[in-house]
């Protein structure tokens, strides 16, 4: 397994310098910040001034290897806005937005999980067409516009919930605070969650209810719970466990537009705000730390997999 982690982190490295230089050529090509400056109270040689002291007067192959040699040393480098270090911004936004995806991730797999047994269970019945269509409803809906439709019911015509921030301004922002703050955001990816999986899991399960080792079990007089959860549950996580892997990635770009909706001060907020200032050294460190955190999520499901199937064999060419 050490061995299958290392060669799995070094496969990695050649990834993330693709990854870096495509969004740096990608960032590039839409535009310069010093566009963002023209105006009747800058003159050109203050932009000409602004452009060589961000490196911005250089090809493009040169400001990249800077910006390369700079985050060799564990430097991002510094907001082109508020001439904060990037790493700092980032630092600030990821604790916030690990807090909801993580919310996010048990709420929806807590409805998914027993929402797909109990459809496999009731398959080709009234139940189960239900359920399918409520996860086909659920993966369907836009997030902004499910997001809109909670605070117009729970803010705006009940006054239950606050619509924007983590904490209420002037207060302490004690964890119940945060926890009435995060209940519609979570809702929003929850839902994302739950629609997504619940078929996956639906189709994993029916898989192995038609395998002959449960119907022996049944046929022996276990019950048919015991006989799901103990021997069935088991086999149909090594799917189940490949989806939720998939999961974090897409979790992280729904993130972006829910954050922005709810004001939630996470990387989706920084990152909506720095495209819209063309940040450049804001958007390459959140674009890198996403592509390290989709990375680590496959090397973490790779691991699962041995976790939950001790056949699987790592390091000699299969699985």
């Amino acid at each position: 397994m050490l061995r299958y982690i290392l060669k799995k982190i070094l496969l990695a490295l050649p990834v993330l310098l693709g990854i870096t230089l495509l969004d740096y050529a990608l960032m590039c090509a839409a535009g310069s910040p010093i566009e963002m400056m023209t105006g009747p109270r800058m003159t050109e040689e203050a932009i000409a001034l602004k452009a060589q002291t961000w490196g911005l007067d250089q090809p493009l192959w040169k400001q990249y290897l800077g910006w390369m040699g700079e985050l060799l040393q564990g430097n991002l480098g510094y907001s082109y806005k508020s001439y904060q270090p990037v790493s700092a911004i980032i630092g600030d936004a990821i604790g916030p937005t690990l807090l909801l995806m993580g919310a996010s991730m048990v709420v929806g797999l807590l409805i998914a999980i027993p929402a797909g047994i109990y459809s496999a269970v009731h398959r080709y019945k009234k139940r189960d067409y239900a359920v399918v269509t409520g996860s086909f409803l659920a993966s369907s809906i836009p997030s902004f516009f499910l997001a809109m439709l909670l605070v117009y019911v729970f803010t705006v015509v009940l006054g239950w919930l606050p619509s924007s921030g983590m904490t209420t301004p002037g207060t302490g922002g004690d964890w119940l605070d945060v926890l009435r703050h995060m209940v519609m955001p979570v809702m929003v990816l929850a839902v994302f969650v739950a629609g997504s999986n619940i078929r996956y899991i639906r189709a994993a399960v029916l898989e192995i209810l038609e395998k002959d080792y449960l119907r022996t079990a049944k046929a022996k007089g276990i019950g048919r719970r015991r006989v799901i959860l103990s021997h069935g549950m088991r086999n149909a996580l090594l799917p189940i466990v490949t989806v939720i892997g998939m999961q974090i990635p897409m979790l992280l770009g729904g993130s972006v537009v829910v954050e922005q909706v709810f004001s939630w001060p996470g990387l989706g907020l920084i990152t909506m705000n720095a495209i819209t200032s063309r940040d450049y050294p804001v958007i390459m460190g959140v674009c890198l730390l996403s592509a390290v955190l989709v990375l680590v999520s496959n090397l973490i499901t790779d691991i699962v997999y041995a976790l939950v199937d001790p056949t699987i064999e790592y390091g000699k060419g299969k699985r």
